[in-house]
């Protein structure tokens, strides 16, 4: 198995492992379990998302496409119209 994306969080990879099987690639999503432990490691990326070594170079570019997408929407201004509910 390979690294396809190294994710910055638990939600970002499950975007991703969830687009690649949507193309039929099978996906892993490893490490979201150590991020309850993240002031006792090192920093480093902990969640990544792996794909079979065969299936690499066509997950590589649909990660890649996501990722810059994912991205794009981080540079946005923040804004909290349509994420959150009204208040009551």
């Amino acid at each position: 198995m390979k690294i396809v994306y190294r994710a910055e969080n638990i939600i970002d990879a499950n975007l991703v492992k969830n687009a690649l099987e949507s193309e039929d690639i099978l996906a892993f999503v490893g490490g979201q379990y150590l991020t309850g432990a993240i002031g006792e490691l090192p920093p480093m990326p902990l969640v990544n998302v792996m794909v079979a070594d065969i299936d690499w170079p066509r997950a590589s570019a649909i990660a890649e496409k996501l990722d810059a997408e994912l991205a794009e929407r981080r540079a946005e201004p923040q804004s909290d119209a349509g994420w959150l509910p009204e208040p009551v």
